[in-house]
C-alpha cells in the first residue's frame, strides 16, 4: 500500500500488511537514516502495536511527524 503523507518532509510511505503484521515499510523523502530506523523497528510488528507506539508523535512544532503519518496510514487503511 502507498500512503501520501501530509505536513512532513517525507512524501509517501509504502508498506505491506501480512497476517496483521507490518512488512517492507519504506519512506520516500524525509530524514533517510531516521526513517530507515523506524522501518526496521516496526518490521514484523503488529499493526495495532505500531499505531499505539507511533500515533501522536510530533516533529518540532508540526502537529504530526513521519511516525505519526505511518500510524494514520494504518488507521486509514482500516487495519487497527
Amino acid at each position: 500500500m502507498v500512503y501520501k503523507t501530509s505536513g512532513v518532509c517525507a512524501r509517501s510511505i509504502s508498506y505491506e500488511i501480512i497476517d496483521g503484521k507490518l512488512h517492507n515499510v519504506s519512506f520516500v523523502g524525509g530524514c533517510n537514516g531516521n526513517l530507515q530506523g523506524i522501518a526496521r523497528l516496526v518490521e514484523g510488528m503488529s499493526v495495532q502495536e505500531a499505531v499505539s507506539r507511533l500515533k501522536g508523535i510530533r516533529c518540532g512544532l508540526k502537529s504530526t511527524s513521519c511516525p505519526d503519518q505511518l500510524a494514520r496510514a494504518l488507521e486509514q487503511a482500516g487495519t487497527t
